[in-house]
């Protein structure tokens, strides 16, 4: 399980894409400002960062952005430095520190004879502590928001259903997530929204189980129709059809419940019978759906699902309902066609 926090993964970001990185703060008061407010737009991040006091004049019922505007005049939205706290300040490609007098950004820029151009934006960041003051026309931070989940649909294979048949085995419920997004500001506008990665979700998958087993049957082959990576198409004498993957050469053995320990159940957990054969799983994964015939034609076995284990190597065992009957097959060489 993956247990890193939030301020761990920004610094993966960062390392990952080799951007500043400006982290929303969760407690950030927001605000929509319009167009023709003087100033820089104005982000504040960290995790820690202060409240900032917005005038309910200004204020709108749009709260998406999480942007503050800076104005450069007395009534515009600013943030209180601490006193004492040392600030770097990044503009135009140069760095220079200076200490904070109790004093809000603004006043901290004019002691420094900094001015941001309308089309520029100044971000703060205190997330590990210190203070830092970005101011450029472009910038790039990442996002945490929650936002709807819709569930999603995941269909499983089951080889114990007939083939055309779906069962729902667990139902679907959309929830929230919680997600990264890139955002990316330039000459004070949003240009780009981009998802990064989903830390978790209530969201429930739905799970479906669709049936992929065709009724048995044992009739001989009529045509074998081949591709060139193996693949192909069975042609069965009943006017059956079947899809196999490839087809391996392998040495068939049979079975019986009750002749030397054999139990009644299987490996994994069914009853046996006819259709069921015991394979090596590191040769035949179980759950393999197959159709074995006599690699001389004299016996069809039919199809056949490896559901039980017991034997080693290129060898498949048949269970059959009777010990007369497997003597009676006693050890042959078959075409074992595995089945889509």
């Amino acid at each position: 399980m993956n247990t890193m926090t939030f301020q761990e993964k920004l610094h993966s970001f960062k390392a990952r894409f080799g951007l500043q990185l400006f982290v929303l703060a969760a407690a950030l008061c927001t605000c929509w400002i319009a167009a023709d407010d003087a100033g820089a737009v104005y982000i504040l991040t960290g995790e820690d960062a202060p409240v900032v006091a917005l005038g309910e004049e200004s204020r709108t019922d749009d709260m998406s952005s999480q942007l503050v505007h800076l104005s450069s005049g007395a009534t515009g939205y600013d943030v209180m430095l601490t006193s004492g706290q040392e600030v770097a300040v990044t503009h135009n490609g140069q760095t220079v520190t200076a200490t904070a007098r109790a004093e809000t950004v603004a006043h901290l820029l004019e002691r420094l004879h900094i001015t941001p151009s309308p089309l520029e934006m100044v971000a703060l960041d205190v997330s590990d502590g210190s203070a830092e003051l970005t101011i450029a026309s472009e910038l790039t931070y990442y996002d945490q928001v929650e936002e709807p989940a819709a569930h999603e649909t995941v269909r499983v294979a089951n080889p114990s259903l007939p083939k055309g048949t779906e069962k729902v085995v667990q139902e679907g419920a959309d929830g929230v997530r919680t997600s990264i997004y890139e955002v990316v500001w330039s000459g004070g506008e949003e240009i780009s929204r981009q998802f990064v990665e989903e830390l978790d979700s209530t969201a429930v998958d739905e799970i479906v189980e669709y049936g992929t087993s065709v009724a048995s049957t044992a009739a001989p082959i009529a045509s074998v129709s081949k591709n060139a990576d193996g693949s192909g198409i069975l042609t069965l004498t009943d006017g059956t059809t079947l899809n196999f993957s490839g087809v391996r050469s392998m040495t068939a053995t049979a079975y019986t419940a009750g002749e030397d320990g054999v139990d009644y159940t299987t490996a994994t957990g069914t009853f046996v019978k006819v259709g069921v054969v015991a394979v090596d799983k590191r040769v035949i994964p179980l759950g393999t759906r197959m159709y074995i015939v006599a690699a001389d034609g004299s016996v069809v076995y039919g199809t056949a699902v490896a559901e039980d284990t017991g034997v080693r190597g290129n060898i498949v065992d048949l269970y059959y309902d009777t010990y007369e009957q497997c003597i009676n097959f006693g050890r042959r060489t078959c075409n074992v066609y595995i089945l889509e």
